[in-house]
């Protein structure tokens, strides 16, 4: 075999990489870049904070909605222009979001953006898993949810300072011009699937069948599981920590508090060495380290030194973007047909566990303040180890 074949096949997997970086920050960065305008919305419109989060709930409780639909697609139209439709749909329906003239037509924009944006996440998994090679997987898939951190934090610090020297408007439009140009990135560097099975037509039947076989599979609804408590604790302590910090003795600003959103950058460099780690040492003892350090991080956030407590912080996101990039690759491994029902089925786990535990959580804040809640994700997390332990046992990582 000649030598240019591996490296054209090595470009090839670069590629597929950076592209799917790309659609991670594309797709987080417009979730989240209504989630520093909320009390602006609520001083343009003239709405109260509850109705405000609206512009944020309505989005990601479409995309929940979303992944399932458009998982099944995929299946059908193929997966790359798929993402690439998604991402610019969602990016002029943000600039829609810039342009509106009243609050119902923004939750209308919002609303719709989540439905699109369906077609990123469900689909981008099994997209790695059919054109990275096994032992590639878990450094791309580790990249790809890198580039979901980032945006995220893009989408939540960026567009608080654009706001702040222009206006919430324009710092919407902004992030939809970057999200567009980053779409036609995208498109430019994925290449055309190689291994994907086009299924014409859209059966029902089909597609219940291939999400009850997953569910019947004797580990991946383990993994499913992983995603929803894994998730339901990460978002908890970023939901209950800013009430902790806006109180004395800490009596921190809001945009202060935005700037913990930049301990993003230690889960992207967590998620793609944890990818890596992954494809060389195994699945689970990774995925029982991220839990370890997790833990450690709660405890740091006991403190009441105020950097202990964001040190803290920053270490639970190391720890869970740990988790989340093995347990995402680990359901394209273990999904040997209909991978992208499989992811579909990951996310709508990973986004119930947000919505559901992120808001029980605010039971055990109410209750019992910061102990309480990190005694609640701290069993969350335990149970994430739990579940890795009788993976490795199984021998399944």
């Amino acid at each position: 075999m000649s030598s240019a074949l591996p490296r054209t096949e090595r470009a090839a997997q670069r590629r597929i990489s950076t592209a799917l970086f790309l659609a991670g920050f594309a797709t987080f960065s417009l979730i989240y870049c209504t989630q520093p305008l909320l009390p602006e919305f609520s001083t343009e419109f003239g709405i109260d904070p509850a109705t405000s989060s609206l512009a944020l709930s309505l989005t990601t409780g479409c995309l929940a909605f979303s992944i399932l639909a458009a998982g099944a697609l995929s299946e059908a139209v193929g997966r790359r222009g798929l993402m690439f439709v998604s991402m610019v749909g969602a990016a002029l329906l943000n600039l829609v979001s810039a342009m509106a003239p009243s609050w119902e037509l923004l939750l209308i924009a919002r609303a719709c953006e989540g439905l699109v944006l369906g077609g990123v996440p469900a689909v981008a998994m099994a997209y790695l898993a059919e054109e990275m090679p096994a032992g590639r997987l878990g450094r791309a898939m580790g990249l790809y949810v890198g580039g979901t951190a980032f945006g995220g934090m893009i989408g939540r610090v960026a567009i608080g300072a654009l706001t702040e020297a222009t206006s919430w408007r324009i710092a919407l439009g902004s992030m939809a011009a970057v999200d567009l140009v980053v779409a036609f990135g995208f498109l430019a560097l994925a290449p055309a699937s190689r291994n994907f099975v086009r299924r014409p037509g859209l059966n029902p039947a089909l597609h219940l069948a291939a999400w009850a076989t997953h569910l019947r599979h004797r580990e991946l609804p383990f993994l499913f599981l992983t995603g929803f408590l894994s998730m339901g604790a990460f978002v908890t302590i970023y939901n209950y920590a800013g009430y902790r910090l806006l109180a004395a003795p800490y009596s921190l600003s809001q945009a202060q508090i935005g700037l913990i959103f930049l301990t993003y950058i230690f889960g992207i460099l967590a998620s793609s060495s944890a990818g890596s780690l992954a494809d060389r040492m195994g699945r689970p003892p990774v995925v029982i380290t991220g839990v370890a350090v997790m833990l450690t991080g709660m405890l740091a956030t006991l403190s009441s030194a105020l950097w202990l407590i964001i040190g803290g912080i920053a270490v639970i996101t190391v720890g869970f973007f740990m988790v989340h990039s093995v347990a995402s690759g680990w359901v394209g491994r273990l999904a040997s047909t209909n991978r992208s029902h499989a992811a579909s089925l990951y996310l709508l786990s990973y986004y119930v566990g947000s919505s559901v535990m992120g808001s029980l959580g605010g039971w055990f804040w109410h209750e019992g303040a910061w102990p309480a809640v990190i005694v609640f994700c701290a069993t969350l997390t335990l149970c994430v180890c739990a579940i890795a332990l009788w993976l490795r046992r199984a021998g399944r990582g």
